[in-house]
């Protein structure tokens, strides 16, 4: 993402509420590509970016191992109705039990994400893949190899029944052998009736898409509202902050919980990445009761400290009084619970405070 010389924003969002449709749409790749109007960095801030990122920045990185938890099956596993809890794998890969649908949106089971990408500061992925049982639906946000993994999906492959991903995005999927009749591909706006239970619904995200060089903003990227007749959510993927947030919030809101990016930020990617700030802002507008911040403390894609979002982040919700959900890797949050609050990664910070006063 730091190299590229262009990405995307949202075009012509409709102000109105907007329609909503049902059926699966089978367009060509024509229709995603209206909607990204390219935003272009110089050569010199290329240049300046790719040198920020490669040799400047500090505690880009914790120096000693992070607190997790292994996952707890048992509030995945339960069949109950009404209930909502969610656990977080690291980075935007979430584990969803939302009235007894099993959901997992992005996930993400591999330590290093490319061949040539960043692999996770926080330890291992909490969950043996092999140890997750059958789901009722594997969502995916965008292609991103941070949130589309291929020896994931993979893996998956025989434990779903429903693949729900952007426009273009099947195309891809199949390819690495995920049947077409599992594959349910949707334009923004439109929705998915798993049962007369569970719906999904595309919504808009400011941000691009692509692999490579060659397939820029040839498949579709998303947020995306997950609902039963009982609770409802908000899941960003990745996105800068836009009007749309507001229309999701009017036309789906309120959300008992949202899940929002707070990390990999920076001033020259600012359309397609939230500073901290602007998370909460895009919770307000969509209406949100508890803020569960998600693109942190994994990978390191930006030149900020790895703590730095969360910091900034718990500053503006108190400032703004809103509730929020910090579980550690591998925490399950129990919404109507207690919250996960703990300020867990600051035995990092201290430390390496103590240590720095030592060695002084």
């Amino acid at each position: 993402m730091l190299l590229q010389t262009e990405s995307s924003a949202v075009s012509g969002l409709d102000q109105n509420k907007p329609k909503k449709t049902e059926a699966p749409s089978q367009q060509t790749n024509e229709n995603v590509q209206h909607r990204a109007q390219p935003i272009r960095l110089s050569v010199a801030d290329m240049a300046s970016n790719a040198w920020e990122f490669l040799f400047r920045g500090q505690n880009r990185t914790p120096d000693i191992p992070l607190p997790h938890t292994p996952v707890a099956l048992s509030y995945f596993m339960n069949l109950a109705g009404g209930q909502l809890n969610v656990t977080w794998l690291g980075h935007s890969s979430l584990m969803i039990n939302i009235g007894g649908y099993r959901i997992l949106v992005d996930p993400v089971f591999e330590k290093r994400i490319s061949l040539i990408g960043p692999t996770r500061f926080n330890g291992s992925v909490p969950l043996d893949i092999d140890d997750v049982p059958q789901v009722d639906a594997v969502v995916i946000s965008h292609d991103h190899y941070d949130h589309l993994n291929k020896f994931s999906v993979e893996q998956l492959r025989p434990k779903t029944s429903k693949f729900i991903v952007p426009l273009g995005v099947g195309d891809l999927i199949k390819k690495w052998g995920v049947p077409r009749q599992k594959i349910i591909e949707l334009d923004w706006w439109q929705e998915f009736h798993f049962d007369t239970q569970l719906m999904f619904a595309a919504t808009p995200a400011q941000h691009f898409s692509g692999r490579g060089l060659m397939d820029r903003n040839e498949r579709l990227w998303s947020s995306w509202v997950i609902k039963t007749p009982c609770h409802r959510l908000f899941f960003s993927g990745d996105s800068g902050y836009f009007e749309g947030f507001k229309q999701i919030g009017e036309t789906y809101g309120p959300f008992d919980m949202t899940f929002i990016e707070c990390g990999a930020y920076n001033k020259a990617w600012a359309q397609v990445h939230l500073f901290p700030e602007k998370t909460v802002q895009a919770h307000l507008d969509l209406k949100g009761k508890v803020l569960h911040p998600i693109h942190w403390g994994t990978f390191n894609l930006a030149m900020h400290s790895w703590y730095e979002p969360m910091e900034r982040l718990l500053a503006e919700a108190k400032a703004r009084q809103i509730g929020i959900a910090i579980p550690m890797v591998g925490e399950t949050t129990r919404y109507g619970e207690l919250l996960p609050v703990a300020m867990w990664w600051r035995e990092a910070i201290e430390q390496k405070t103590e240590t720095k006063k030592e060695n002084s």
